[in-house]
């Protein structure tokens, strides 16, 4: 009797500790099809990333907006933050609010962030961080000595071309 129990008990903990997966819902947007992740959001006036580099914003400033661009790079432990191209060669960090929702592993091609844009600074230790949960080498990580200017986006949804 105890040893059943001890068994039951040993596979609802490994069951129960399985990590939840994203459910994606469809969502068709004139021809394409992209999965929902977060919450749903209107598409009526989406920004290009081009047009939103033209805009001038100073750091501290925050825009509430949809976006539509390429994802560049996604976290490779867990998909908490994505990176998109930008047309200065630079790049976008994007983060999902309140760590409510991660983007799958392997995303990548076009996508629609909706939320708010800021220019801010990122310091050192949180660039050392992304670049090691990108897969950065040891030497690429100690290469990173000066905090970075950039544009940040904090999406409370993103839909993600099939």
């Amino acid at each position: 009797m105890k040893k059943s129990l001890i068994i039951i008990s040993t596979f609802i903990f490994i069951f129960s500790c399985k990590e939840k997966q994203n459910n994606r819902v469809p969502v068709k947007l004139q021809s394409n099809t992209y999965n929902l992740f977060g919450h749903g959001f209107e598409t009526d006036s989406i920004l290009s990333i081009a047009q939103l580099s033209e805009k001038a914003i100073n750091l501290g400033d925050t825009l509430q907006l949809t976006l539509k661009g390429n994802i560049k790079d996604v976290c490779s432990k867990k998909g908490c933050w994505m990176t998109l191209s930008m047309p200065n060669e630079t790049d976008m960090m994007v983060r999902f609010k309140d760590y409510g929702f991660f983007v799958p592993l392997d995303a990548s091609g076009e996508v629609i962030v909706n939320g708010k844009a800021f220019f801010s600074e990122t310091s050192i230790e949180d660039l050392r961080h992304y670049a090691e949960d990108a897969g950065a080498s040891a030497e690429d990580i100690a290469a990173i000595v000066s905090p970075k200017v950039s544009y940040n986006f904090e999406a409370d949804g993103v839909l993600i071309s099939q």
